[in-house]
């Protein structure tokens, strides 16, 4: 893996903190040109300096020309990872939804848009696609953050089987609670379900860079993942069953 990373240009977005900034320490770490994305310029510059990265502040939907010029011409990395955990239910506004879909589902599909056709003509490029847990089952009191977590998960494997044989690669990181903002700012559901196993961000760029040495499409920092997701396919109601009684204690605790 050292020598797929040194040298190699990559672009992470939503990098000025959490799992983001981890990535790019990890990549900066193995010999990388990293492009460090964030919406707060501050938070990006600080994490650039950090690392003798390019610091690059923005919307992480229209980056991918300035990446490439910042990176003298060729993205091999690109780290999908800016996202926002967008709670409510069916009854949330329609911004809430649009943002989370633009947010977590359509700056992926752009960045893709303006890489693959040059991968396809190298022959090789690295898609990088930060999901969730939630994108392999979901997350109670968050219906904009679940739907379109599992849209982003749609995404990154629809990449993958369509392009793997021309050479490009696709990982979808599927963690459960990591310690960040993110999991600081959803509340009493994140309390119950995520916390009680919450990981490292840099446990999770450990994750990354495992699979990548193993060509894994799926990175799964909580390994028990698996184990869910499976259960989740072999028998649907009694796994809806338990995630309702999450949901009930849920909703005790927030009614005390």
């Amino acid at each position: 893996m050292v020598e797929a990373v040194q040298d190699a240009g990559v672009v992470v977005t939503g990098a000025g903190g959490g799992i983001g900034a981890a990535l790019a320490r990890r990549f900066a770490a193995g010999g990388a040109r990293v492009v460090v994305n964030d919406l707060d310029a501050d938070r990006a510059k600080v994490v650039a300096d950090e690392i003798g990265g390019i610091a690059l502040p923005g919307d992480a939907s229209a980056i991918v020309g300035e990446a490439r010029e910042a990176l003298d011409g060729t993205v091999d990395v690109y780290c999908a990872n800016a996202g926002v955990g967008s709670g409510g239910s069916e009854a949330a506004e329609e911004a809430v939804w649009a943002l989370a879909w633009d947010v977590n589902v359509m700056a992926h599909v752009r960045a893709a848009h303006e890489l693959i056709p040059d991968w396809l003509e190298r022959g090789r490029g690295r898609f990088v696609s930060t999901v969730s847990a939630a994108g392999l089952l979901t997350m109670i009191g968050a219906a904009p953050y679940s739907v379109t977590k599992h849209g982003a998960y749609a995404f990154a494997e629809w990449l993958s089987l369509t392009y793997r044989h021309r050479g490009i690669k696709v990982h979808a990181i599927c963690p459960q609670g990591v310690r960040t903002d993110m999991l600081a700012a959803s509340g009493r559901a994140g309390e119950l379900v995520l916390q009680p196993t919450a990981v490292e961000p840099e446990d999770v760029a450990d994750a990354l860079f495992e699979g990548m040495d193993e060509d894994r499409f799926l990175i799964l920092p909580h390994p028990e993942v698996a184990e869910y997701y499976q259960a989740r396919a072999a028998g649907p109601d009694r796994w809806l069953h338990g995630m309702n009684r999450l949901q009930r204690q849920w909703e005790e605790s927030t009614a005390r």
